[in-house]
């Protein structure tokens, strides 16, 4: 099979060949990998390959044969396929096409940083600290039962965030371990551009339950590193090559543009709210007319404006309630007056404020509740909003489609 040349330099190349990313080392390097097989610390490694093991959905025969081999073995099988001695490699695997790289490199004054990522979020992106699934024990791994703490389905393993970071001079080991804060700290920076929500709780999330990586320097060379941190040029090129790097790889494989996001669908998805949800929520709560022509015109509802920003101003203040910035005893107030916004948003009444707020404003009586409950019963205010801003919108002289 024929292999496309993605990323050269002098210290390696790098080449996609079908379903594989293969590097190639020209001189030795340090590298810093999560392989299981070939993991932790190495300067005695020639390759890394990362590669789609699997289909992002439902792709269980693949899965069965990950499993079913073994991490050994189908180590071994990965680095037969493609001819490469699997005692030197290090390998990454995933569901995300090879076709989908994000690829950029940061440069200053002798030290350049190439991040080269494969991403995927939709199917476990997650918070660290979120509920596990599964506990390891003697080298055989069982299912937790962990108690949920949303109604969310559970995530499948179909979401990778998978990224190789290159450095052009030599950096000490302290600095390439140094080197993983900064990197991760930059792709989940880039999960919170895109407003990306745990599938496991309600909060932001910071990566995927599968993320992988390998890191690399030259072992002899001018110009030695010895920190990675913020405060350096380093880390500054760490975090501008990896951020960019993970947004190109979304926007391909998820489709994930900043554009894109603006739905009150992805502002308050994490909150539960599907295309699902909303649908039967507005069917009880509108006429049949108006309901009709709220579907009829899906995306001009979900993606307008001013509905949008009203959904992230409710899903930012829920998330300070939530966190104890806010104290759920006026939570619910605050919220009524964030989905009057959604209302009058949706209803290009901005004007009526105040008569939007006085219609959700029962909701704002209710005795206080505990953060858990306003957490499970804030979204039927919203909805309430959102139905409510629906229905006023091409209302005439007192007369509305309910």
């Amino acid at each position: 099979m024929s292999e496309i040349c993605v990323h050269s330099n002098a210290q390696l190349e790098v080449h996609r060949r079908g379903r594989h990313l293969i590097t190639r080392f020209k001189q030795p390097s340090r590298v810093l990998a999560t392989c299981s097989v070939n993991g932790g610390l190495r300067e005695d490694l020639t390759h890394l390959i990362n590669h789609q093991s699997c289909e992002p959905v439902k792709h269980q025969e693949r899965f069965e044969v990950i499993t079913g081999l073994g991490p050994v073995a189908y180590h071994d099988s990965v680095c037969a396929e493609v001819g490469i001695p699997s005692a030197t490699t290090a390998l990454m695997g995933t569901a995300a096409a090879m076709q989908y790289l994000g690829i950029v490199t940061e440069s200053f004054a002798d030290l350049s940083v190439t991040a080269i990522v494969t991403a995927g979020v939709t199917g476990n992106a997650g918070c660290a600290g979120d509920p596990a699934h599964y506990d390891e024990q003697n080298g055989v791994w069982a299912r937790c039962s962990a108690p949920a703490t949303t109604d969310k389905p559970a995530g499948t393993h179909s979401g990778t965030i998978n990224t190789l970071l290159f450095f052009s001079c030599p950096v000490s080991e302290g600095a390439l371990v140094r080197s993983i804060a900064t990197m991760t700290e930059a792709k989940s920076s880039a999960l919170t551009e895109l407003a990306i929500g745990s599938k496991y709780s309600w909060r932001p999330a910071t990566g995927t339950g599968t993320d992988q990586f390998a890191l690399a320097a030259p072992l002899s060379g001018p110009g030695l590193r010895t920190w990675t941190g913020k405060h350096t040029k380093a880390g500054e090129l760490i975090g501008l090559a990896v951020r960019r790097a993970t947004l190109e790889a979304l926007r391909w494989q998820n489709g994930l543009e900043p554009s894109y996001t603006r739905s009150i669908l992805h502002a308050l998805g994490r909150y539960g709210l599907s295309d699902e949800r909303l649908k039967t929520a507005m069917e009880q709560r509108l006429s049949a007319p108006a309901y009709q022509l709220f579907k009829d015109n899906w995306n001009p509802v979900i993606y307008e404006p001013q509905l949008a920003a009203g959904a992230y101003a409710f899903s930012s203040v829920l998330d300070r309630i939530l966190c104890g910035t806010l104290s759920p005893g006026s939570g619910r107030e605050c919220l009524v007056n964030q989905a009057a916004l959604m209302g009058a948003g949706l209803a290009a009444r901005p004007e009526d404020f105040a008569h939007f707020r006085a219609q959700l404003a029962h909701h704002a009586c209710h005795e206080a509740v505990s953060k858990t409950e306003l957490h499970v019963s804030a979204l039927e205010i919203a909805l309430d909003g959102i139905a409510l801003g629906w229905k006023l919108k091409w209302s005439t002289e007192g007369r509305t489609l309910a």
